[in-house]
């Protein structure tokens, strides 16, 4: 079932804010509009961009979608972006400007998209933003920031004057982002650290994470994300645990049921999930995968009744 849950103009967001919290197969989204222009950052996963795009026009009331922002280009917060760029044909889209050349040129596997098993449909990005750039939306100045970590060309979005931060995956209020440079090539642990000292620094009042609901208690959400990338450093197959465990249910959040042998087939053919495997695990494969399973199924995250795999 797709979660949304919208905040309009409530006491905690600045006029003409919605902030869109989805389940978590789509990032949240969040519209800024005023008479004259809409913005939205990040479009969530592609097969709920028909719900997006519902929600957008019901609260844009025939306005049109001027700017459409991605924080990051994974699948799960660009996944909306060609339906909503086909929907209003002059759509700006600003993607990290170290993406831009990539993503204009549809490599899937530099993307992630394939490495990953995941689907996004392919969109035309129209800008590259940077860390140091300085947008103004809707009369509001957001500063741009580098938030290498979770994905090394991610961008955050602070409001100096609101003191809100968009910080995309790299701060959730309860939970750590899989560290995909950890498995892809690059700096990751380190770069999360970075980024935890970064939004520190800034103090934001308030934070609108890529998933879950927004927060006001920055600190508490820095000591727990701390204490678990600590742990993550420490026991690096931990998080390599972590990650296949995502990316598994991640897959079982699309298909919301399969057969298990078609779930184990996907498995084998996840490149990444064979390289965390050939990285750092000793059992056979198949062995190993079964095991990463019965661990979902354990914990409720899957359900399996005779050979069907349902997600839970």
């Amino acid at each position: 079932m797709l979660l949304i849950a919208l905040f309009l103009n409530s006491i905690m967001l600045p006029s003409g804010f919605i902030f869109v919290q989805r389940d978590w197969l789509s990032s949240n989204s969040l519209l800024i509009s005023d008479q004259n222009s809409a913005f939205l950052f990040d479009s969530g996963y592609v097969t709920h961009a028909n719900q997006l795009l519902l929600i957008l026009n019901q609260h844009l009331n025939g306005q049109c979608l001027d700017v459409l922002i991605n924080t990051h280009l994974h699948s799960d917060h660009c996944g909306g972006n060609a339906l909503l760029q086909s929907h209003f044909p002059d759509l700006q889209v600003h993607v990290p400007e170290s993406q831009f050349y990539i993503a204009n040129t549809w490599d899937e596997s530099e993307l992630t998209f394939s490495i990953t098993g995941q689907t996004c449909n392919q969109f035309s990005p129209t800008h590259g933003i940077q860390s140091g750039d300085s947008l103004t939306i809707c009369g509001l100045e957001w500063l741009v920031y580098s938030s290498p970590g979770h994905d090394n060309d991610s961008l955050i979005f602070f409001q100096p004057d609101n003191r809100i931060l968009i910080s995309a995956d790299a701060l959730w209020e309860e939970g750590t982002s899989v560290i995909f440079p950890e498995f892809v090539g690059g700096i990751g642990f380190d770069n999360v650290a970075a980024t935890y000292d970064l939004i520190e620094s800034l103090n934001p009042a308030m934070v609108l994470p890529g998933h879950g609901p927004l927060f006001v208690d920055t600190q508490k959400a820095l000591d727990f994300s701390r204490k678990r990338l600590e742990q993550f450093h420490k026991t690096p197959k931990l998080h390599a645990l972590y990650a296949a465990k995502v990316l598994i249910k991640f897959k079982m959040m699309e298909l919301q049921q399969c057969e298990y042998s078609f779930l184990l087939n996907w498995c084998s053919d996840s490149h990444l999930l064979t390289s965390i495997h050939e990285k750092y695990f000793d059992a056979e494969f198949v062995h190993w995968v079964i095991d990463v399973i019965e661990q979902l199924l354990f914990k409720k995250a899957l359900v399996k009744n005779n050979h069907i795999i349902f997600n839970s």
